[in-house]
């Protein structure tokens, strides 16, 4: 299996079960419903550890432009393979959020509330808030970074770096996931958003087209930044690219900022 296809099917996987646990917790006649934030950041974190599993011998399993992108900027990724695999990401994203139509298609008729069945497929802020939310998206992929550059730093038994690596998921999401429904990777969040917008979901509703920019800059921006912490502070090995990004998040929060209505719970 080529690189492009291992990215391809571990974020499938890593879709269908953070999508699906998002649709059993939330669509009705689910024996799950209602399950709860810990039932939801468990599942997330043990599919990104299973995906990691499935395909890290065979792409390294970033399964997350924000990873990619990362990972480029530090220069332990060539620049040349980062469109081939976030286009894999965006596949996979999108063929795991189907295969979760697919799985629960009888429910969908029966869920009232668009709403809740965009929030199966694609994230969305507690408190709707243009500067706070992509300052939350911001945080969440930078220590999601910064957390794997300490992981792939230790010496774990052989095996043991996904579990660490599905822990790290699910400690952001029960940590800092209870703002945005942390995104923390534009394919994660984009992918499915097609696919909910294209899928014929009945009663579906918007797929919040205004908000979706957030959950796609935030974790480019953070992620990016976290990787270029981690080599400036750890690795001691300061570059010109830490201080370009950490200027751009710095004028494109201050945008936001200005930009957002100063009365909270609007976009």
């Amino acid at each position: 299996m080529s690189a492009f296809w291992g990215e391809v099917l571990g974020t499938m996987i890593l879709i269908l079960f953070g999508a699906g646990v998002c649709a059993g917790a939330n669509l009705t006649k689910s024996y799950a419903k209602n399950g709860g934030w810990i039932v939801i950041t468990a599942a997330w974190g043990m599919g990104v550890t299973l995906g990691v599993y499935a395909v890290g011998s065979i792409s390294g399993a970033h399964l997350n432009p924000a990873v990619t992108i990362g990972l480029a900027f530090t220069g332990d990724f060539a620049w040349s393979q980062v469109p081939g695999y976030i286009l894999a990401q965006m596949i996979g994203a999108i063929l795991g959020a189907t295969l979760i139509f697919l799985q629960y298609f009888p429910h969908w008729k029966e869920t009232e509330d668009p709403g809740t069945k965009l929030s199966v497929f694609s994230t969305g802020p507690a408190i709707p808030h243009s500067f706070s939310n992509l300052l939350s998206e911001i945080i969440g992929t930078f220590i999601l970074l910064l957390g794997l550059q300490f992981i792939g730093a230790n010496e774990f038994t052989e095996g043991l770096n996904p579990i660490a690596v599905g822990v790290l998921i699910i400690a952001i999401g029960m940590s800092l996931g209870g703002t945005t429904g942390y995104a923390i990777n534009p394919a994660r969040d984009l992918g499915p958003r097609i696919a909910h917008a294209i899928l014929p979901i009945a009663g579906k509703g918007s797929s919040n087209w205004g908000y979706a920019w957030i959950p796609v800059l935030g974790p480019i921006l953070g992620g990016s930044l976290g990787a270029l912490f981690h080599k400036a502070v750890f690795n001691q090995t300061m570059t010109t690219e830490f201080w370009i990004v950490l200027i751009a998040t710095i004028i494109i929060l201050i945008i936001s900022y200005i930009m957002s209505p100063k009365k909270i719970g609007t976009i």
